[in-house]
């Protein structure tokens, strides 16, 4: 027998009623319903964690893996094809250029079946295939089966004898098993050798007890509120220097310092000002909150809808056409007018309205502001709410601080630069702002839509006039409607205009094919590499061709002298295709995996089918029965065997005779994380040498 049926074996037989401490988010109960007049229906409910999902059968091609499901048996006859039954979410995906569809919290799936002869039983095999994921990881591809039994009512004593040598019943209602833990392996490479160390052939493949650790080890990554508090807090600085809010400053610090006989009140009415606008513009994320809690899935609706991302599209136009001075949009003055006459009440009151009265009259200059973080936020994140409520926080705080200070320190006004032309230059840059991300949704309508009109190509080229564009309006060779009919051309402009001529030549690069993905800092905003007028996939990831066959990716290392990198991966893995575009792309990350190592990428999804005397079953228990039949099933169990794990992506760095060299780390993670992970096996290899 060759070496790599013997591998397998052994594979299999450590696989075997062994307990595992592997990822399992998911249990399922399988249930026979009997529906009356000889029909029945195979019922299996899929309960997942907190953060995980499965996909729909109604997946699109080429994103995850589509969950299906199959009800067999001799004496059975389907019904129609199988149902899903569940709350279906749709989301689109940046990785895969598309809107993925998945179930999350539970899903149900429905095949009804007969009997085609009703005095008998039946032996009925359920089967499902599905894949699981989260934000950081996918799970293998993962095929079971639940075998039960079917007993008729009116069945014949010899006729339940001849199928079966377990006890009549007298009729089936209802059939069902429980799966608390359907993976159930744990062992590793160095128990295996034990067994047979000469077909092995691998001294040790030990993940708990790598050669060195250099504390490479990923956490979680969740929503990063503390980002968008930080966006909101620079969006609440800029919105300080329009000319809607920015002469209010130093009347409004005044009124305080000024107004009142007795100085350390002033000050303390200007502080509960200040507070008063952070607990306003928090008070505008509630709606957020109250429609999720009514509709949870409208955000990601919102997210994948083309009509509606148009929608933004053009509304982000419509705040650009304001910032340029061809309009204002304002709020109903009878609304500022009510909020202005509520100041009279004085005292806490008085001053709670005055900060309502602020922000309502500024709105033509926030407004759009807080429509680019709304915008944002909706379409880009799965917990809309919260990070709406960060964001404006930031924006809040930032005009809380800004008049708390000039409060305290009144002096400062002095400081402050004059009202003038300026202000109306910030609007202007805002309005080229508001255009270039304008386009981000277009993109995604775009995208969602699967038209890929707009390649990538042609989005940077766009980019590239808008930012010309702001270019010459610093120059001052472009006027718009509120600018100085000669204005001065300040040292700020010339500067700001040759950043502006700087950013034109990065986006270039952009438009030139290249093996390598450019223009890593937009990565996320500009459409997938994959959709571009230059993109084969023939080119394969990034230029290179890393190896599928792990055997394949030992001879080379032990020729090449150098450490492999397995990465176990998969097409359906969302997750690692972020990581190939937006880690691996890294200048700093692709020449250590170009160079340094031999790279081994195993597709646990990989469709292909083994050898006929390869395949096999794998009986977990609780009625269900793991299939070992394609090469994705093989490198998946593989994984499970050695390294305790069954997430995508998983890298791990082994030397040339089979030793792990440093802990293995899973998941999406930032780059600065897997660069350490890198050199440090790699540095460690080197000097082992």
């Amino acid at each position: 027998m060759k070496f790599r049926n013997w591998f397998l074996l052994i594979l299999l037989f450590l696989a075997t009623g062994i307990n595992a401490q592997i990822k399992n988010p998911v249990k399922f109960k399988f249930t026979i319903n009997d529906l009356g007049n000889n029909q029945y229906e195979a019922v299996l409910n899929a309960t997942m964690e907190s953060g995980w999902h499965i996909y729909s059968k109604d997946l699109p091609e080429d994103t995850g893996i589509p969950t299906e499901y199959k009800v067999t048996g001799k004496n059975i006859e389907l019904i129609g094809k199988f149902s899903e039954v569940g709350k279906k979410h749709e989301e689109f995906s940046e990785a895969f250029g598309g809107t993925i569809v998945y179930y999350s919290n539970s899903a149900g799936f429905k095949q009804k079946f007969k009997l085609k002869d009703p005095t008998k039983p039946a032996d009925v095999t359920s089967e499902i295939t599905y894949q699981t994921c989260d934000d950081r990881v996918c799970l293998a591809p993962n095929t079971l089966e639940f075998n039960q039994k079917v007993t008729p009512k009116g069945a014949t004593e010899e006729a339940v004898t001849e199928e079966t040598t377990e006890p009549a019943k007298d009729s089936v209602k209802t059939i069902e098993t429980v799966t608390e833990n359907p993976a159930k392996t744990e062992a590793t490479i160095s128990e295996a050798s034990k067994l047979d160390p000469k077909q092995l052939k691998i001294e040790t493949l030990d993940f708990k007890n790598p050669l060195t650790d250099c504390g490479t080890a990923t956490t979680k990554v969740d929503e990063n509120y503390w980002t968008y508090l930080f966006l909101g807090f620079i969006g609440g600085l800029i919105a300080l220097l329009t000319p809607c809010v920015f002469p209010m400053i130093p009347l409004t610090v005044s009124f305080f310092t000024k107004g009142s006989k007795d100085k350390a009140k002033g000050k303390r009415d200007a502080l509960i000002y200040g507070f008063f606008i952070l607990l306003i513009f928090v008070l505008l994320s509630i709606p957020f909150h109250i429609i999720d809690g009514i509709a949870g899935n409208i955000f990601n609706e919102i997210s994948t809808s083309v009509w509606l991302n148009i929608v933004f599209f053009i509304i982000f136009i419509f705040f650009a056409g304001s910032f340029f001075g061809y309009y204002d949009i304002t709020l109903p003055s009878s609304i500022a007018n009510k909020s202005s006459r509520a100041e009279e009440a004085g005292g806490i009151i008085g001053i709670f309205f005055m900060a309502l009265t602020l922000v309502i009259v500024s709105f033509s200059c926030t407004g759009p502001i807080l429509g680019s973080l709304l915008g944002s936020a909706v379409t880009g994140s799965s917990n809309v709410p919260m990070l709406l409520t960060f964001a404006l926080a930031g924006f809040g705080l930032a005009w809380a601080i800004v008049f708390g200070l000039l409060a305290l320190f009144p002096q400062a006004l002095q400081s402050l630069p004059k009202s003038g032309g300026w202000m109306n230059t910030v609007k202007v840059v805002l309005g080229f702002v508001e255009l270039a991300l304008a386009l981000k949704f277009l993109s995604k309508a775009d995208l969602v839509s699967k038209t890929f009109f707009l390649k990538r190509e042609l989005f940077i080229a766009i980019w590239i006039i808008i930012a010309l564009g702001l270019a010459l309006y610093l120059f001052g060779l472009i006027k718009f409607p509120h600018d100085d009919k000669k204005p001065k051309i300040s040292i700020t402009r010339k500067i700001l205009g040759a950043l502006g001529i700087g950013f034109v030549i990065y986006l270039v690069q952009g438009l030139m094919p290249s093996d390598r993905p450019k223009l890593q800092l937009l990565s996320g905003i500009l459409p997938p590499l994959n959709v571009s007028y230059f993109h084969d996939e023939k080119d394969g990831i990034l230029g290179m061709h890393p190896e599928h066959d792990f055997f394949n990716a030992i001879e080379i290392a032990k020729k090449e002298n150098k450490p492999i990198l397995i990465d176990f991966t998969g097409y359906g893995c969302e997750n690692c295709r972020k990581m190939e575009e937006f880690v691996w792309s890294e200048p700093d990350i692709l020449p250590i995996l170009q160079n340094d190592v031999v790279l081994a990428s195993l597709y646990v999804d990989d469709k292909e089918e083994l050898p006929e005397d390869q395949k096999t079953k794998i009986d977990l228990g609780e009625g269900q029965i793991k299939k070992v039949k394609t090469i994705g099933d093989r490198w998946s169990l593989f994984q499970q065997v050695n390294f305790n794990n069954n997430s995508q992506p998983h890298y791990v760095l082994i030397t040339p005779d089979g030793k792990v060299i440093n802990t293995p780390v899973s998941g999406y993670m930032p780059k600065e994380d897997f660069k350490k992970f890198l050199e440090c096996g790699v540095n460690y290899f080197k000097k082992s040498k």
